[in-house]
C-alpha cells in the first residue's frame, strides 16, 4: 500500500516506510495502545507459563476471554502450528492465568467468570506470507493476522488480515489431530449464519436491510460475530445487532449523555444488564425508522 500527503495545491509525496528495527518496538507500540488498536486491557507482558513465553497477555472484557498477542519479524514461522499450541497451552493452564490476571490487575476473577470459549491468538508482523495468510483463511480458527507497517513523519498503519468469504471449516482438518480437535472442541468461532439458523424469512431478511444500510454508512465497516450478538466495527464497536423471533435488537456504541436522538427512540440501558456494548438499545420489527436510525449509528463513528 502506497502512503502519500497532500499538499495545498494537490500535489502528492509518497510517505516511504521506515520498518520497525526490532520486534520488542512493535511490542511496546501495540501494549501502550492496546486499548485505542485492539479494544483490550493489558494483563502482562512477557508472560512465561511451562517454559513458554508469551509476549503479550491480555483480556478482552466484551467477550470476558484472554487473548495471546505475538509478535513476529520472522516470515519463517507456522502461525497455524504455533497458534494451537498457544491455545492449547491456556486450555490446559486455565489456573495459571487467572492468577496471573488478579495478581497484575489486584482483580477477583474466578474462572467461571472466564468464556474461555471465545479465547484467541493474535499474531502481529510488519508482514505476512501468502501461505501464512491461506493457512488461516478458515472462517472457524481462533488465530487472527494484524500487519503493521511504520513510515516517515511518524506514521504507523495497523489492519487485520480479513478471511475472504468462501473460507472453509477447519475441523475436517483438525479432526485427524487429538490435541487440534481437543482445541477446537472448546474454543468456538462464531458466525453470521449461526445467529440466523431457524430464524423466520422475515426476520432474516429484516436483518440483511440494516446490514446493509450499516455497511453503506461508511468504507471499511467490519461485521465481527460473537457468541451473543453481530458486531459493526470502524476501529471500534460501531453498533450491535442481536436477532430475535420476531425482531432485531439494536444497540449504538455511545455513553449515556453523548446521543442525539430527538425522536427518543433509542432506550437507555446504561444501568441494565445488556448484551451489546454502548448504553442505548431499540427493538426494530420492520424498516420504517432505518433512515432515522442509520443517522443515530452514524453518530458513532
Amino acid at each position: 500500500m502506497n502512503i502519500y500527503s497532500l499538499a495545498k495545491n494537490n500535489s502528492i509525496k509518497h510517505i516511504k516506510e521506515t520498518p520497525f528495527k526490532l520486534e520488542r518496538d512493535i511490542q511496546n507500540v501495540f501494549e501502550q495502545n492496546l486499548k485505542e488498536v485492539l479494544g483490550l486491557v493489558l494483563v502482562k507482558s512477557e508472560f512465561t507459563i511451562k517454559n513458554k513465553r508469551i509476549d503479550t497477555l491480555a483480556y478482552d472484557t466484551q467477550s470476558k476471554a484472554f487473548i495471546i498477542i505475538e509478535y513476529k519479524r520472522s516470515k519463517n514461522i507456522s502461525v497455524v502450528d504455533q497458534g494451537f499450541t498457544y491455545l492449547s497451552l491456556m486450555l490446559e493452564n486455565k489456573a495459571d492465568f487467572i492468577v496471573e490476571y488478579n495478581e497484575t490487575l489486584k482483580s477477583t476473577l474466578k474462572r467461571t467468570d472466564v468464556d474461555w470459549s471465545q479465547t484467541r491468538v493474535i499474531f502481529v508482523s510488519t508482514s505476512f506470507t501468502e501461505n501464512q495468510k491461506t493457512a488461516t483463511n478458515f472462517k472457524d480458527i481462533a488465530i487472527e493476522l494484524w500487519e503493521v507497517k511504520k513510515y516517515e513523519n511518524d506514521l504507523i498503519s495497523i489492519n487485520p488480515i480479513k478471511k475472504s468469504n468462501s473460507a472453509e471449516s477447519i475441523k475436517p482438518i483438525t479432526s485427524s489431530n487429538s490435541q487440534l480437535e481437543s482445541v477446537t472442541k472448546e474454543i468456538k468461532v462464531y458466525t453470521e449464519e449461526e445467529h440466523l439458523i431457524n430464524k423466520p424469512d422475515a426476520v432474516i431478511e429484516l436483518y440483511e436491510s440494516y446490514k446493509e444500510a450499516i455497511l453503506n454508512l461508511a468504507d471499511d465497516i467490519d461485521i465481527k460475530a460473537t457468541k451473543l450478538y453481530i458486531a459493526f466495527k470502524k476501529d471500534k464497536n460501531l453498533s450491535d445487532i442481536v436477532i430475535l423471533k420476531k425482531g432485531l435488537k439494536i444497540f449504538i456504541n455511545l455513553t449515556k449523555g453523548n446521543l442525539d436522538d430527538p425522536k427518543g427512540i433509542m432506550r437507555d440501558v446504561s444501568n441494565t444488564g445488556h448484551w451489546g456494548n454502548g448504553d442505548y438499545e431499540t427493538i426494530v420489527k420492520n424498516t420504517k425508522d432505518m433512515e432515522y436510525i442509520m443517522s443515530l449509528i452514524k453518530q458513532a463513528i
